[in-house]
């Protein structure tokens, strides 16, 4: 598995829509004016970025300050 790969895939339907998949399970759909929008980003990144934009699209994005939050008071 490559270091760049975090597990998302795209699939586009006959009738235009996108679906988006994270580890095999659907994560998002997208239609009409999001759909043409995404598969034109995807033709202009490689594979790292079309990992990064699908998994901000789903909102599975780790920011990178994850450990730092846990060791917030609020949230002991």
């Amino acid at each position: 598995m490559n270091s760049a790969d975090l597990g998302f895939s795209f699939k586009q339907s006959k009738n235009g829509d996108v679906s988006i998949t994270h580890n095999g399970k659907r994560a998002a759909t997208l239609r009409k004016e999001k759909a043409e929008w995404f598969l034109e980003d995807m033709s202009n990144l490689n594979f790292e970025g079309q990992q990064q934009e699908m998994a901000r699209l789903t909102g599975n994005y780790r920011r990178g300050n994850e450990r730092t939050a846990k060791q917030h008071p609020r949230n002991r």
